[in-house]
């Protein structure tokens, strides 16, 4: 008894409660920590066998040979070809339409605003009626200035008449040399009289005039600035209305001033030819003719100031709006030609260029080349090429960003190049039938 009691004693003191359980959870843990490990190293491993074995049955994953995509087979591209053709050297510029002459109508004369004669927005002609000014008191003024003239002219009739009788009688020696000179300088005084009222006359015919109001110019009408019945007076600096010739009108623009000597050389032969776009340079608005440069070059931004005219027959240039727009200075002739997308900006061989992958297409699996060339003019999304590549060559436009100098590419059904059919194929083709 006492010794199995002393042996369970030293059991209790060896091992104490808890003790295997606890040890057999920390060994479960670290079972399960390893089989995860080992699992996610041979997923790993999988995974990079597939890609680097096409057979490992990833979907899509067909090898990446030599000069194709990493991952990948040939790269599917679009093409075009190097052609010869005419290209247009313009010059780009923001423009601002301009009108040739804005006039604001006002009145020369103070009075009351009788009627109007136009209506908003209205196009008239130069000397069309726009409005009326009470023309009375202006009617009375001349009618008495007229008045004057006749009573000056009867006044001045008489003077004269008199003077032919004192020089008749001074021959007799009946008057005196004296009376004979008074009588000559109220002649002279009576015909200054007459002048003056013939001038009065026509200052109040003036007037009268100036009540019937007409454009000055031919134009559309904005927005009435005065209603019927105000009085009106000559010093009003709003006026009446504002008329803006439309037609022709122009376009002010600014180019920089490395571009003056060609400008000039072709100033002085045909007109240059202005298009007109608008804000999205999306839209041609209008086609003109350049008019003439400003005389001096604007030291603040190395800029110089032109004018183009435009017909503006439909109505579409509007003053004060802006416009792109793109001069034409010279066209050139046979020059090689390849759309903007084909071009590509870097340092491919170690020098900051423009450069194309020109195609290969000798052979079904067709392949890319790095081209470096020259750029020449620029017409929108048309290139010309000065050096680099040749007529009929064929160019990379769409799917640039994927390839590299040697890439293997999958061309476009019409530049595949035209291969022998295989040996047997027309008799295949007979037995099948």
């Amino acid at each position: 008894m006492e010794t199995q009691q002393i042996h369970s004693e030293t059991a209790r003191r060896v091992a104490p409660p808890g003790f295997f359980a606890r040890w057999g959870l920390i060994l479960g843990i670290v079972i399960v920590v390893l089989a995860g490990l080992g699992i996610y190293k041979f997923t790993h491993q999988s995974t990079q066998n597939a890609m680097l074995f096409p057979g490992g049955g990833i979907a899509g994953a067909s090898g990446a040979g030599p000069g194709g995509r990493a991952g990948g087979g040939p790269t599917a591209v679009t093409t075009a070809t190097v052609t010869k053709d005419d290209i247009s050297v313009r010059i780009p510029a923001l423009g601002t339409i301009t009108p040739l002459a804005t006039v604001t109508v006002k009145t020369q004369i103070n009075g009351q605003l009788q009627k109007i004669a136009f209506t908003e927005g209205q196009t008239v002609k130069a000397g069309e009626f726009l409005a009326q000014i009470d023309p009375r008191p202006y009617q009375a003024a001349f009618t008495q200035a007229e008045a004057n003239l006749h009573r000056d002219q009867a006044l001045l009739a008489n003077a004269k008449l008199d003077l032919q009788r004192y020089e008749s009688l001074l021959k007799e020696e009946s008057i005196a040399q004296q009376q004979l000179d008074t009588q000559k300088a109220l002649v002279m005084q009576y015909g200054g009289t007459v002048e003056g009222d013939q001038a009065q006359i026509h200052t109040a015919a003036l007037n009268l005039a100036y009540t019937h109001i007409v454009s000055p110019i031919a134009g559309r009408i904005g927005l009435r600035l005065v209603d019927r019945g105000n009085f009106v007076t000559a010093g009003d600096a709003n006026g009446i209305v504002v008329i803006t010739q439309l037609q022709p009108i122009s376009a002010l623009f600014s180019i920089p001033e490395d571009n003056i000597p060609a400008i000039l050389k072709r100033l002085h032969g045909d007109a240059l030819t202005v298009t007109a776009f608008d804000r999205s340079h999306s839209h041609k608005l209008a086609d003109g003719k350049l008019a003439t440069i400003d005389n001096q070059i604007d030291i603040g931004t190395g800029t110089f100031k032109l004018r183009a005219l435009f017909d503006n027959t439909d109505g579409v240039l509007f003053p004060n709006q802006f416009v792109n727009i793109e001069l034409l200075v010279e066209i050139l002739h046979n020059q090689l030609i390849v759309p903007n997308s084909a071009l590509h900006r870097g340092a491919p061989n170690g020098i900051a260029s423009s450069f194309v992958y020109l195609v290969d297409a000798s052979s079904t699996n067709a392949k890319v080349k790095v081209r470096s060339v020259t750029l020449g003019a620029i017409d929108g999304e048309r290139v010309a090429i000065s050096a680099g590549l040749a007529a009929g060559d064929i160019v990379v436009t769409e799917g640039g960003d994927r390839l590299r100098d040697g890439s293997a590419v999958i061309l476009p059904t019409s530049t595949l190049p035209q291969q022998p059919p295989p040996a047997g194929s027309r008799h295949h083709e007979r037995t099948r039938h």
